[in-house]
């Protein structure tokens, strides 16, 4: 998987190439402002180029790649919202090596008739909220409509996390250097990055002397290398067992997703625990699928006399998915807490099983013995920790690794950017790409490929960013086959899972 560096890592690799290499740091930011030349050029062949330059490297990178494009016989006019006088080392020496010709305060009007601008105002070091200066130029280039290429990452976003906490640049490409951010690829930063670009200028990460280990990765085709085929000797046991305790009156077709995606994603058998009222229901619906009838509420619903009856059939090891299709009535919830608290298998809690923790009961999951894994949405995780949605998606980074910290558990935040948290600071970063996937059951879906990953024995960080990977590529099948992501429904993505895993 692609490493994502965040800002100290990368200032911990500049250092090391600079010192330890001898590097100089004015050929690394000539590279830089070569790559960035290149993502310009291509965005916007012809035509007038303004860059908008602030202070620091960013505002050097932007003098730098002004000089390229002049000397490339193109029409540069230069802004800036830091004097250019004021720049120290090598973004100094490139402000000099420019000039002062066609360079000066920026000024909104100096937009007109721009084929693209380039955004060197703010760099990785940036936090917080863009000051007056730099706030003023971020709205007026959004506000000018023109199209916008963001030198290391758009201005106003939190390059280690992808927050934004004030005016920040929309941009149709991102030319960033040597490594990824994580914020290019975490919402909200995310949606404002545009087609990225990592260009490399030349530090040696392969170098056994390199100093940076990443924490962080974007989920690729990679995460399944450590899937297990079957073979010639494998057996149903082999391929692992997976529990899926859920369901209630009016949502049975949660479980069935979730036990038919642990199907088609190789488990070996599948048990769906279910109310003893509705067990004929899941007779019928799923043919290649046991099932167990729980005593139950008498109205469809479990209640923790359930309980004895999983862990009965939990002996035989394997992962429990517990929570699709729940509901919320008292004794559900009780089913659910009690269950998570005494199962010793890999847990997958989803739905309304995360929703029976909520309310400061996540730190509860931190003493089970068991690999556990959360997968909730935006709206869930903000129920588990206590807050409100708004805040989890504006710092979604931020939320999934406190959850991880407070649960012991991983913890799969659902989205474009699914991001896949573990308590000892491993991220996986989903690349998205997948809208086929924003459609009920889904997320029952993906439930159900963690379980036969774990089932199957894989590592559970492994199991975690592999399943989001198939998951979203199964989606984006899905969609292909229908000629589009409108049409999508969960039951096609699930159907696709098994040509994801080739």
């Amino acid at each position: 998987m692609e490493p994502l560096l965040d800002v100290e890592q990368l200032r911990a690799s500049d250092a090391w190439a600079i010192e330890e290499r001898g590097m100089p740091g004015i050929d690394l930011m000539e590279r830089a402002a070569e790559g960035l030349r290149g993502v310009v050029e291509d965005v916007a062949p012809e035509g007038r180029v303004v860059v908008v330059c602030g202070g620091g490297n960013n505002g050097g990178d932007g003098y730098a790649v002004a000089r390229l494009l002049r000397e490339r016989g193109r029409e540069v006019h230069v802004l800036w919202t830091s004097a250019p006088e004021t720049l120290k080392g090598d973004a100094g020496t490139n402000a000099r090596r420019l000039g002062g010709e066609g360079v000066e305060r920026f000024a909104p009007q100096a937009l007109d008739g721009a084929a693209v601008v380039v955004d060197a105002i703010l760099g990785t070091g940036f936090r917080g909220a863009p000051r007056e200066d730099a706030a003023h130029a971020i709205e007026a280039i959004d506000d000018a409509g023109v199209p916008v290429v963001a030198c290391d990452v758009p201005s106003g976003v939190e390059a280690s996390t992808g927050a934004v906490r004030g005016p920040a640049i929309r941009a149709v490409a991102t030319a960033t250097f040597h490594a990824a951010l994580p914020g290019l690829w975490i919402a909200p930063g995310k949606q404002r990055a545009g087609e990225v670009t990592v260009v490399d200028i030349g530090i040696p990460s392969e170098d056994p002397g390199y100093p940076v280990e990443p924490r962080m990765w974007l989920i690729d085709h990679d995460s399944l290398r450590t899937y297990p085929r079957r073979g010639a000797e494998s057996t149903k046991f082999a391929s692992g067992h997976v529990l899926v305790a859920g369901g209630s009156r009016g949502l049975t077709g949660a479980p069935c997703l979730a036990s038919t995606a642990a199907m088609r994603a190789g488990a070996g058998y599948v048990t769906v625990c279910v109310p003893a009222a509705l067990n004929d229901i899941f007779e019928i619906k799923l043919t290649e699928v046991m099932s167990v009838p729980l005593p139950d509420d008498g109205a469809g619903g479990h209640t923790k006399a359930g309980v004895d009856g999983v862990l009965e059939k939990a002996e035989r090891g394997g992962a429990l998915v517990l929570g699709p299709g729940l509901g919320r009535t008292d004794d559900a919830f009780a089913f659910a807490r009690r269950l998570a608290r005494k199962a010793t298998v890999a847990l997958v809690l989803d739905a309304d099983g995360l929703n029976a923790h909520a309310g400061k009961r996540l730190a509860e999951l931190a003493a089970r013995d068991a690999p556990t894994i959360l997968t909730p949405h935006a709206g869930e995780l903000a129920r588990l920790l206590d807050t409100d949605s708004a805040a989890v998606e504006r710092h979604r980074l931020e939320h999934a690794r406190r959850a991880a910290a407070t649960s012991g558990a991983i913890v799969v935040l659902k989205g474009d950017d699914t991001i896949v948290a573990e308590p000892d600071g491993r991220v996986g970063v989903s690349r998205g790409g997948s809208p086929a996937l924003a459609t009920a059951g889904t997320g029952d879906v993906l439930s159900g490929v963690l379980g036969a990953f774990l089932a199957r024995g894989m590592e559970p960080f492994d199991a975690a960013c592999a399943a989001v990977f198939a998951h979203a590529e199964a989606g984006r099948r899905a969609a292909a086959a229908l000629r589009g992501p409108d049409g999508v429904i969960a039951g096609d993505v699930a159907r696709e899972l098994a040509s994801t895993l080739e």
